[in-house]
């Protein structure tokens, strides 16, 4: 006997978060439980705005049909929308026990605020110190410098970038000359840092920064390759599909040498605890970026280890089916 539930969401966000010229003051989206028999398995669909194509209102639609074509007992192919795809395929792999519960919780921390704050946060990071910057919001020398102040205070520290593309050629050159070439090893990579695909190379060339793509494998042109200068690629499972689609790709990075990042696209507890969970599954050697908790007011459902924040139940969600 099948049963199936929809839930959608509104939690509020600290501050608002600033996504592609447009502020973010809540994060919305659905959770759906499957269940069978004994089993049961949950997933999230939140399409990201200025990211996803789809809304939620366009995911709600498309869930609602296949979940009631599931309850009859259809084998339907899980839906195009990516953001749907994802959270039903997380859905059925809790269902029918094929998503393992061993988690990473490690997160690459974001670094923001008050310099001394953040140097004892770094510095008390167990293991190894990974964190992120965002770059490209500010002028470029301002980057340049805190990035190059970061590396400096904290000797063991490994830096990933986030351009999201933000920068000229011209800017990107100006973010390069306040890091010291000594310290620039320590970059990690950085995610896009300019406009094109051919930019981003030049500027891995000129620099010696490595780059990582993210934004491009979502690009109909895109195609897994190794370059000279390219070390990673960022993957965002609710951009990207269902598990399936999400495992060939870290496949494919791997095969090629290259590191795979399974990053969140602001998801709620319940998906980032998902999400830690296929980072353990599939990228154990690597620490995910899924730092993006503290940007939320609330919990749902599942909570993250040691969050203080409030974890809400389904009782504080709008039903939908």
């Amino acid at each position: 006997m099948r049963s199936v539930g929809l839930w959608r969401f509104q939690v509020p966000i600290d501050a608002g978060v600033v996504l592609r010229n447009q502020r973010l003051k809540t994060r919305d989206g659905l959770l759906v439980r499957l269940t069978e028999g004994e089993n049961e398995g949950w997933g999230e669909i939140s399409p990201l705005p200025g990211f996803s194509a789809e809304t939620v209102d366009d995911a709600q639609s498309v869930a609602l049909q296949w979940l009631t074509a599931w309850q009859s007992g259809w084998g339907s192919e899980l839906p195009e929308l990516p953001s749907v795809a994802f959270g039903l395929s997380c859905a059925l792999a809790e269902l029918n026990g094929e998503l393992p519960a061993a988690a990473d919780y490690r997160a690459a921390p974001l670094c923001t605020g008050d310099p001394d704050e953040l140097f004892a946060m770094l510095e008390a990071l167990p293991g190894e110190k990974v964190a992120k910057v965002k770059v490209g919001l500010y002028e470029a020398v301002r980057d340049g410098m805190v990035v190059n102040l970061l590396l400096e205070a904290v000797p063991d520290l490994r830096l990933r970038l986030d351009a999201n593309r933000g920068w000229t050629p011209l800017k990107a050159q100006q973010f390069a000359k306040y890091v010291n070439p000594d310290l620039r090893p320590r970059i990690a990579f950085i995610e896009e840092p300019c406009k094109t695909r051919e930019q981003s190379r030049e500027f891995a060339r000129e620099t010696g920064i490595a780059i990582a793509w993210d934004e491009s494998l979502r690009e109909a042109d895109f195609e897994f390759a190794a370059e000279p200068g390219l070390k990673a690629v960022i993957i965002k499972p609710t951009l990207t599909g269902n598990l399936a689609k999400v495992r060939a790709q870290v496949e494919a990075a791997h095969a090629l040498g290259l590191t795979a990042v399974i990053s969140s696209s602001i998801e709620s507890s319940l998906g980032l605890t998902q999400l830690a969970r296929i980072a353990a599954w599939l990228t154990p050697q690597t620490v995910p970026g899924l730092d993006t908790l503290s940007l939320m007011q609330a919990q749902l459902v599942r909570e993250w280890p040691g969050s203080p924040l409030p974890c809400w139940q389904l009782d504080k969600l709008e039903r939908v089916l």
